[in-house]
């Protein structure tokens, strides 16, 4: 948002992970790093935190696109681009949700359909606590932020999953 005229960017990315895991930081880091690329009036607002939750439904009124970003043990590596759509799952109860399960509560507050929401999952190896950004995940890294250049681009509009890792 822009602190000035209380405007909304059209294009939000959303990272969330723990800085102090290891690879769990890979979204945070993403941003750092497209954060020192962004020029101020890039109609593009970063937001990070450690988890999703019901409360992070309230940044998407106004958007455009959301891209959310993510470490991930489970996807293919370098990195894996989802489409996202609503749904209830059995994050819904706890005190962090899935990407997903955020768009829904956003559908069930305004009535509508989210903005156009994309994740992007970094492949990780080392979450434990203390640990540092492994050479694997930091190669993803890179591989991923090019790929987020891409997406911030109108072209991505139409197909985000053709700049695939």
């Amino acid at each position: 948002m822009n602190a000035l005229t209380g405007a909304v960017a059209p294009l939000l990315v959303f990272a969330w992970g723990n800085r102090s895991r290891g690879d769990d930081g890979l979204g945070p880091l993403l941003l750092d790093r497209l954060r020192a690329l962004l020029p101020a009036d890039s109609g593009v607002d970063c937001l990070e935190d450690y988890q999703l939750q019901i409360e992070h439904a309230l940044d998407l009124p106004g958007r455009s696109r959301v891209l959310f970003v993510d470490a991930s043990l489970t996807c293919r590596a370098p990195f894996e681009v989802i489409r996202l759509a609503p749904a209830r799952d059995a994050s819904m109860g706890t005190h962090t949700l899935s990407a997903q399960a955020l768009l829904q509560v956003f559908c069930d507050l305004h009535g509508h359909a989210p903005p156009a929401s994309t994740l992007l999952a970094i492949r990780g190896e080392a979450f434990e606590l203390g640990s540092p950004l492994s050479p694997a995940a930091n190669a993803h890294l890179e591989r991923a932020l090019v790929w987020c250049r891409h997406w911030l681009t109108p072209m991505a509009l139409e197909r985000p999953e053709a700049f695939e890792g």
